[in-house]
């Protein structure tokens, strides 16, 4: 008996919120793949990224939701990432193509990452293909109407901080910082803009492109500013005076 030839694992970036903002190839993916997974929701809400994307799926293909803990214990991540491996595997091992979906893009902070370096750890047989999609400080440049960067313009990202040292430090050679998951550790971030003289020039986004988004220009009267997770800063450390608006 010939043995069916092993799936392949296609990671796909499916944007920031807006379901217009998949791209093409990641649409012909996601609407032809047998099987579809993306990290579950948390206590049963839909994930983000299956938001995302629940329109364009049909009832004939397997949704998978996989479970990646919110915590930093690398053993507890470890562990949930093993598992979601062999969950996928499950399918590839038996030729079924498995699209992951990700929110935002998949090189770009992504949980795709773990899955993918899992799958190659414990099968190193496994193909994988990733389509890149919209990240979030691209779609918070696009709803504020601003150029994220022009010219020669120096551009820092920074995920979520542990030492406000690193903020500092890209003040010093950036020309535009992008703080990302900012909202538990806003005021300290609000106190450093403060005193930098930056808090004019500087705009918090939650939830981009969302029917939910919100958006603050100006946070020099906003020291006490209650984000969720899913917010970002742009900070225009040297301001630039185009508009795409």
């Amino acid at each position: 008996m010939t043995l069916p030839s092993i799936g392949t694992l296609y990671g796909v970036g499916v944007g920031p919120g807006d379901p217009e903002l998949i791209t093409l190839k990641a649409l012909r993916l996601l609407e032809s793949a047998p099987v579809v997974a993306f990290p579950a929701g948390v206590k049963g809400r839909l994930g983000r990224a299956q938001g995302i994307i629940s329109q364009w799926l049909s009832p004939e293909q397997v949704q998978l939701a996989l479970q990646f803990p919110y915590t930093a214990d690398r053993q507890i991540l470890a562990e949930a990432w093993k598992i979601a491996s062999e969950q996928v595997w499950c399918y590839l091992r038996r030729g079924r193509n498995v699209v992951f979906a990700s929110e935002g893009d998949v090189s770009f902070y992504s949980t795709f990452t773990y899955l993918a370096q899992t799958l190659q750890q414990f099968y190193p047989e496994v193909s994988i293909q990733a389509t890149p999609g919209v990240c979030s400080p691209l779609s918070a440049a696009a709803v504020l109407g601003i150029p994220l960067t022009i010219q020669a313009q120096r551009l820092a990202i920074l995920p979520v901080l542990h030492s406000l040292a690193h903020l500092e430090t890209a003040l010093l050679w950036a020309d535009v910082v992008v703080l990302l998951k900012v909202s538990s550790i806003y005021r300290e971030v609000w106190s450093v803009l403060q005193k930098h003289q930056l808090l004019e020039h500087s705009f918090a986004v939650e939830n981009a492109t969302k029917p939910e988004q919100m958006i603050y220009a100006d946070l020099s009267d906003r020291p006490q500013l209650q984000l969720p997770y899913f917010s970002l800063l742009v900070v225009q450390v040297k301001p630039h005076q185009l508009s795409i608006n």
